[in-house]
Formats: structure tokens, C-alpha cells, sequence
């Protein structure tokens, strides 16, 4: 791999996560290079949880400081104005 986990985008992260798993799925590796795949696999499933964690973090900012601003109805839809 040439790139550090933390270098690599969200989805190119998954693209390499989805390789490593049809190598391992495929049978045709040596315990020695299942493991150096698992390993890289944790690591790049690590990056991805923390990102992931830190997008919905950030979502939830954005929709708590325009909370004020926005009416919501019984549903938790927008309330408009009609025009």
C-alpha cells in the first residue's frame, strides 16, 4: 500500500477494504499475507469509523445551530410559509 490511512479519501479507503476482502475470500494466499491483509483491514476500518464519526459529529452541529432558525412539524419536517 502507498499511501498512509490517513492520506487516503473515505472511499478509496472502502475500494481497498473491498480488495483486501475478495483476496481473502478467494482462498489463493498464504496465512502470512491473510494476516498482513487483516491487519491493513482493521487499520483501514479504524480510519473509516473515525471519519465516519467526525462527518455525523459535524451533521449534528449544522442541524443543531440552525435549529433556532427552523420550525419543525409533528413529523420533523420543515414547516413553510405558504407564498
Amino acid at each position: 500500500m502507498t499511501k498512509k490511512f490517513n492520506e487516503m479519501g473515505f472511499e478509496e479507503a472502502v475500494k481497498r477494504l473491498e480488495k483486501i476482502l475478495e483476496k481473502m475470500n478467494s482462498g489463493n494466499i498464504s496465512l502470512d499475507d491473510s494476516l498482513k491483509m487483516f491487519e491493513e483491514a482493521n487499520a483501514l476500518i479504524t480510519s473509516c469509523n473515525k471519519r465516519l464519526a467526525s462527518a455525523e459529529q459535524k451533521v449534528e452541529k449544522l442541524i443543531k445551530s440552525r435549529q433556532g432558525d427552523l420550525a419543525l412539524d409533528s413529523s420533523g419536517n420543515p414547516q413553510t410559509e405558504p407564498l
